[in-house]
């Protein structure tokens, strides 16, 4: 380690969601004394849960199932359930329904999704099983900035489809049911499926569901937040909340900061310190389509018509890949649609701690154009009915956030984009500027550590990680071993 001038900490980490909290386990793994600031009176970022419709019904305010959670290089490094958190996979874990009364479904077995595919049986099992056997050794890989792979040969198979379009990559199937299953993955993409790489992200949550499955934390997604935090405190670190920060000089002094913020926050606190070509670049960040969220009490289950839905931890409501392709584009043109894409996730009947004895609760949003505050609420409903006629009979009461409402309730949320800005192939890798490393600033000692940094969006906590292990080497001389 390099020898430094006394500071009041070696390291100052800004914002305490997944990203901010992976940093600072990162930092203080090095027995640096590390400070973790949270603007709110509890840690978390996307990672909370609350109360927001009636006593005893806990609902994730943003994030609620994860595919990635089980999947991440770095998550897997700590021993989290020490600090309590626990999960559980549904039996299912992400069901597509259609009209007809049937549904498509995302199974653990690998060969048991394919044979409930028919005709699609073969195509399926080409497309996602070598990703399956692969992903453990392409994941340090796939979820970082671009540098040289440990895994090429593996990894250019899985570019060769993944940079694909949705709706390109899906004529490898012939049935209305695997290409609505993959319409649904790749729309958690939040942007056009005819967009470069939005088959990345079907394949990388189709995979990570045959290999560990989309657990659902107990308790809600609060309890990650949780866990991380207690691993870091158990290390040494310090966390204080009620803290915004809203300029640099508010801050103790210390030999980096690592903000878990976005690049419009960034700007407003240090953008007197950036250079005049970093920080133009940082002003033309984009950010993507927002979301429209619904959380429902329910007085029983939400009555889904196929067999699968009633099983799953997650269903993707948007009929045929047509259909959802038509929805996505609308709202990335900036307009509402009457039939959108909406995922819903249904914690209550695997986790029972959620909701009172018997009862429910069912969390969804659908996407709209970035900044809208049209109220979705019946279009959204009119969709679970769809699925799940009598859905309405059974809502108890109801909460809602428009994407200003999600902007308000976390600032990292422009406009309502919960992915740091968007996703597509000009910010995949070069988010949020064109550098050498994404993650270090043209300020000496501030780093970057947010989803507005490879690879995105996710509870994966791999931002984090990246951006702590530059930061690393950069102030202290320390260097660690990739995952």
């Amino acid at each position: 380690m390099k020898s430094l001038e006394k500071r009041d900490y070696d390291a100052v980490v800004v914002g305490s969601g997944p990203n901010g909290l992976a940093a600072a386990i990162v930092l203080q793994q090095q027995n640096l004394r590390v400070l973790l600031l949270e603007a709110k009176s509890t840690i978390g970022g996307g990672l909370r849960t609350a109360e927001l419709t009636l006593p005893g019904f806990k609902h994730d305010i943003c994030s609620a199932i994860h595919p990635l959670a089980l999947g991440s290089p770095f998550f897997k490094t700590l021993p989290l359930t020490n600090f309590g958190l626990q999960y559980i996979l549904p039996e299912i874990d992400a069901a597509h329904p259609f009209d007809n009364g049937t549904a498509a479904v995302l199974k653990r077995s690998l060969a048991e999704t394919a044979s409930l595919l028919g005709a699609d049986e073969q195509a399926y099992l080409s497309l996602i099983g070598p990703l399956v056997k692969n992903w453990p050794g392409l994941a340090p890989d796939v979820l970082g900035p671009l540098t040289i792979p440990d895994k090429p040969f593996e990894l250019i198979r899985f570019g060769l489809s993944a940079l694909q379009p949705a709706t390109v990559l899906a004529r490898h199937f012939k049935t209305t049911e695997a290409k609505g299953l993959f319409a649904g993955m790749a729309a958690h993409a939040i942007q056009p499926l005819s967009n470069l790489t939005t088959s990345a992200v079907a394949m990388v949550l189709l995979a990570n569901g045959h290999l560990g499955g989309w657990p659902i934390p107990e308790g809600g997604s609060q309890s990650i937040a949780d866990a991380l935090a207690g691993y870091f405190k158990s290390l040494g670190g310090h966390i204080q909340t009620d803290t915004y920060v809203r300029s640099l000089v508010s801050l103790p002094t210390s030999h980096a900061i690592l903000f878990d913020i976005t690049p419009r926050q960034l700007l407003q606190i240090a953008g007197h310190r950036f250079s005049s070509i970093y920080k133009w670049q940082l002003e033309r960040f984009r950010y993507g389509d927002g979301v429209f969220k619904v959380d429902w009490a329910l007085d029983a289950p939400v009555p889904f018509i196929a067999d699968g839905c009633r099983k799953a931890g997650t269903v993707h409501l948007g009929g045929t890949m047509e259909e959802i392709v038509i929805a996505e584009q609308a709202s990335s043109n900036g307009r509402h649609s009457n039939n959108p894409y909406v995922l819903l996730a249904q914690q209550s009947l695997f986790d029972q701690s959620r909701a009172p004895q018997g009862k429910h609760t069912a969390w969804a949003y659908c996407h709209v154009p970035n900044g809208s505050t049209k109220d979705m609420t019946a279009i959204i409903e009119n969709q679970v009915e769809r699925f799940a006629p009598g859905f309405r009979e059974r809502i108890l009461a109801r909460h809602t956030f428009n994407t200003q409402q999600m902007q308000e309730h976390n600032p990292n949320y422009i406009g309502g984009d919960i992915n740091g800005g968007r996703l597509d192939i000009s910010q995949l890798f070069t988010r949020p500027a064109l550098r050498w490393s994404p993650y270090r600033t043209s300020a000496k000692g501030l780093y970057l550590c947010s989803s507005s940094t490879p690879p995105g969006g996710g509870v994966h906590g791999m931002c984090g990680y990246h951006a702590a292990r530059k930061a690393l080497k950069d102030v202290f001389g320390i260097s660690l071993l990739k995952l």
